[in-house]
């Protein structure tokens, strides 16, 4: 390949917005594949009971960043053939053309990731399968539910590439549906388990618990902008890559922070500094 003939794209070919999406899209991906080398490495570091949770983490990163290594390279493709369109409303249309199809993208990753982060969540309040069989059921079912039903509402999408809004509403109330129940069953999980645990492991779920109905309220915006005329979808990009590296990557350091904090406490210190691995 001559060095002439590589893309890379630049503002005054295809915009500012396009550019900062795309530093963002490669950040995300860079973040998720420093996310997966850490858990991997640091799961002899934390206290034993919660070892899985690394696992859960290295399993959430990886997928993640092959997602968006395949959006990026998605994006950089579409890049390159807005790079020699003119027309602004034709550049309009394969920004909006685009972004449905990195949506499908996203769906099969969050189908994913979010079941393992709420996994994840419940490894902190030590709760045993066997103890809520059918609440974590009803808790998976839930987030798969919302993330089916949101992706069937992403592609009501007309033969003319225009959203149908008024069906993109309806499988979006449908999908609030599972959104709501999630919390429901983690507030469940607080109030019945958070006095059988230590300070750590109530902190680090009350902090993941909470981010449900906090930066998870992003995806449900986005979805929602996405029936504004003329919106700018590159800032749902940048808006969901920034969510994406908070809600995986920072989980996984939250809980890392608190088991991390838990084996110092059971052995000396200086067996636990950095460096240090407790087997």
């Amino acid at each position: 390949m001559k060095l002439s003939e590589a893309f890379l794209p630049t503002a005054n070919s295809v915009g500012m917005s396009s550019m900062i999406t795309y530093f963002f899209l490669i950040f995300a991906a860079y973040a998720f594949l420093g996310g997966f080398i850490f858990a991997w490495l640091s799961k002899s570091s934390v206290a034993p009971e919660h070892r899985i949770s690394r696992y859960f983490t290295a399993i959430i990163a990886a997928v993640a960043g092959v997602s968006y290594m395949l959006i990026a390279h998605f994006y950089h493709n579409m890049l390159e053939e807005l790079s020699h369109i003119t027309d602004p409303a034709r550049r309009d249309e394969l920004i909006r053309t685009s972004y449905n199809a990195i949506g499908q993208l996203r769906y099969i990753d969050w189908a994913i990731t979010t079941p393992l982060l709420l996994l994840k969540m419940v490894t902190m309040l030590k709760i045993e399968p066997n103890e809520a069989k059918r609440s974590i059921f009803w808790l998976l079912f839930a987030d798969l539910f919302m993330v089916v039903t949101g992706y069937i509402g992403e592609q009501q999408i007309g033969a003319d590439g225009h959203i149908l809004v008024g069906n993109k509403l309806i499988w979006g109330a449908i999908s609030t549906i599972g959104y709501i129940i999630v919390p429901l069953i983690l507030y469940k999980f607080w109030k019945q388990y958070k006095d059988s645990v230590q300070p750590e492991e109530r902190w680090a779920f009350k902090i993941l618990a909470l981010s449900t109905v906090t930066t998870w309220g992003v995806y449900p915006i986005g979805y929602m902008l996405t029936m504004i005329d003329g919106f700018n979808l590159n800032y749902i990009h940048i808006s969901f890559s920034i969510a994406d590296v908070i809600n995986k990557v920072g989980a996984g350091a939250v809980v890392y922070l608190a088991t991390k904090k838990l084996l110092e406490k059971r052995v000396p210190e200086e067996a636990v500094m950095n460096g240090h691995i407790i087997d």
